[in-house]
């Protein structure tokens, strides 16, 4: 240890020698459940992002390295770790073969086959998203089946809800085909080394398929039979996403008369008012705005398209002289019924007047156009300025990773994408009053208003994921098969074990980079940098509870409780409170503490260790209970709008029937 660390430790030290009372328990073990409790409270609540507590977790356990047994070197040994590197390495594998559209390309394959039958879709979206979960990431698999799945039920009438849950089940347990297929894997593999004796050596490729394909076919039958039925239909099926939002009472089109004291005003002061009311789109004349509406100035005639509620709306009626758009089209029907200036009755369909009724408007019109300019220089020049653009309604899905550490609002989305929010789905909540008030989370689904170039920007961004994206089409479909060929190349080198897994993967990422499917930059913004954090972070973590004695004091109690149970009973109930404690803290996290405390079981009953390390392993990367215990899950809480509980009325029954289905597994192939 180093003077620094000897200092801090020893200055911090002796208060806590002189405690009055004699402790149950070692100090070293005291201040390691203390950290842990203080690490497991901010991974739940998150008042700081997880990247920034795993931080504060290595810091932490170095200054009182002299209760935790963590030496500097070992506090950061995290972030050179060879899980740490693979799980980067794998992230860029997934993008560069993520970008080649072949994700997209399967989609097309799903919702062709799928067709209008509920069982058919099912079977399409859990087949689809397991067995690649295994090689690919299942969080960029689950981020591309999202729209693809909201997509098929609007057009056949079926409710999303039935099919989302089941893609995030599938996707987790195919994770467990190969090593690669979760971080938590990963991370298994190299606390196994650490914790395992001098013999342990890092999981192989596939050192678990057999056992992760039972376990995958017996989710996907249960996810087709019993699991289809417990999977509630929370979303009714809807044409539209204004209908699916409920948003018929909220979207209002208002004209702006002339005498409207809004006149010359910008829309942009329309929030100062502390109004429940916005602007997503102005009609004038022949033109559509809906880009950078907060400076744009109200001129009489305007169409204004608001999101209001009808007490709101009401009232801004009456005080800023603002009619409905149908009472004017109704209206103006009437000979004396006059138009305001800039008002464009073709722009709103009324070419199916009949001539008598429509000769007046069109008069007005062209009157109103005439007055404009008389050689038309200046409408010219302003529609090269602003050109009509195709204004679109679509759901945008906030994927977890930088959104679950964010703390933006809706006006920062707002300003950062260029769209309008109309409504928020969160869980079985929708969200159509006072946005601007409202935090955004990871999995929330939006309801945005933008032009199509502005969606077509956002398509691009890994953070989120759109409704209604058809993108596959602009990909580079030629660099298909050299984007797999380099998949299937470094998972081949690992497992003919040529190369460790390690490098197979970094071999990978370099020859992606040579062959020209990912830059440097792509490669980066490809990497979820809370996850390396969180991983480096929580490595010593695993040192401090072997090192400080809590393993083994930990482990003494799970054999004093189960001192009259078989050995495969307590590996059942291992694996049980295993995918349990997962559901509270993060998938890493439990496998740091869980894993060493298992080997320390197995020791004390003279079990074989391997069977616990598995039995934590696969219970730590499939949490079936609730939508935050894992990224998936949250991926579909918002699109399938769910309750909390519907994660635990599914999984539930599947978590008790792989306890059973694993546990003999491991029995079977490893052995007690």
């Amino acid at each position: 240890m180093s003077a620094v660390s000897s200092a801090v430790s020893s200055s911090a030290g002796w208060p806590l020698q002189l405690l009055p009372v004699q402790l149950p328990v070692s100090l070293d073990v005291v201040v390691v459940l203390t950290i842990i409790a203080i690490v497991f409270v901010l991974f739940v609540t998150q008042p700081v992002p997880i990247d920034a507590t795993a931080v504060g977790l290595v810091v932490a356990l170095v200054l009182l390295g002299e209760w935790t047994g963590v030496s500097p070197e070992q506090g950061v040994s995290g972030f050179s770790n060879p899980a740490t590197l693979t799980v980067l390495a794998m992230f860029v594998l997934s993008e560069g073969v993520r970008q080649t559209g072949v994700i997209q390309i399967l989609t097309r394959k799903l919702v062709a086959f799928a067709g209008d039958n509920e069982f058919r879709q099912l079977l399409a979206t859990v087949t689809l998203s397991g067995p690649p979960g295994g090689v690919v990431s299942n969080v960029s698999v689950v981020a591309v089946l999202i729209p693809a799945i909201m997509n098929l039920a609007r057009q056949t009438k079926t409710s999303p809800s039935k099919l989302l849950i089941p893609l995030s089940f599938a996707s987790m347990l195919g994770g467990m085909l190969t090593v690669v297929g979760t971080i938590t894997n990963l991370l298994a593999s190299e606390v196994w080394v650490q914790v395992g004796g001098p013999d342990a050596q890092p999981f192989a490729l596939l050192e678990f398929t057999h056992l992760g394909a039972i376990v995958l076919l017996v989710g996907i039958v249960y996810l087709l039979t019993v699991g289809r039925y417990l999977t509630p239909a929370r979303i009714e099926p809807a044409e539209s996403p204004t209908d699916a939002f409920g948003m018929t009472d909220y979207l209002t089109d208002v004209v702006v008369m002339e005498d409207s004291p809004l006149v010359g005003s910008r829309v942009g002061d329309l929030s100062e008012r502390d109004l429940d009311l916005d602007v997503f789109q102005i009609v004038r004349g022949n033109r559509t705005l809906a880009r950078g509406l907060g400076t744009e100035r109200i001129e009489a005639g305007d169409v204004l398209s608001v999101r209001a509620d009808q007490e709101t709306l009401q009232e801004v009626i009456e005080q800023d002289h603002l009619q409905l758009l149908p009472e004017v089209m109704e209206a103006a029907t009437e000979e004396d019924a006059p138009l305001p200036p800039g008002f464009s009755p073709r722009r709103h369909g009324w070419e199916s007047l009949d001539a008598e009724e429509s000769g007046s408007l069109v008069e007005d019109e062209a009157a109103s156009d005439d007055t404009s300019d008389d050689t038309g220089e200046d409408d010219d020049e302003t529609a090269e300025e602003a050109p009509d653009e195709e204004i679109e309604l679509t759901e945008v899905v906030l994927l977890p990773g930088p959104w679950s550490s964010r703390r933006s609002g809706v006006a920062d989305f707002e300003r950062d994408y260029d769209v309008t929010v109309l409504a928020i789905r969160r869980g079985d909540e929708v969200i159509r009053q006072r946005l601007r008030e409202v935090r955004l989370q990871a999995g929330d689904v939006i309801l945005v208003q933008a032009p199509d170039q502005v969606l077509d920007r956002i398509a691009r961004d890994t953070n989120v994921a759109i409704a209604g994206e058809d993108g596959w089409e602009e990909f580079d479909r030629s660099k298909i098969p050299i984007a797999l060929g380099i998949l299937a190349g470094a998972l081949g080198l690992a497992a003919l074990d040529v190369l460790g897994l390690m490098m197979s993967a970094l071999t990978g990422v370099a020859a992606m980079f040579f062959t020209g499917i990912l830059t440097p930059e792509e490669a980066y913004e490809a990497v979820d940098w809370d996850v390396i954090f969180m991983v480096a972070g929580v490595i010593p973590l695993g040192i401090a509870v072997e090192a400080s004695g809590t393993a083994g004091l930990i482990a003494d109690l799970v054999v004093s409780v189960s001192v009259l149970l078989p050995v495969i009973a307590v590996l059942g109930l291992f694996y049980l409170g295993t995918a349990v404690i997962t559901e509270m803290v993060s998938n890493s996290a439990s496998v740091v503490l869980l894993l060493p405390i298992g080997v320390e079981v197995a020791g004390q009953l003279g079990a074989n260790p391997f069977a616990f390390v598995m039995a934590v392993t696969f219970a730590a990367s499939t949490p079936l209970l609730t939508p935050v215990g894992y990224q998936t899950n949250l991926m579909v809480y918002g699109p399938g709008g769910y309750k909390f509980t519907d994660f635990a009325r599914v999984g539930a029954p599947l978590q008790l029937i792989l306890t059973v289905v694993t546990t003999a597994g491991i029995a079977f192939f490893w052995g007690l």
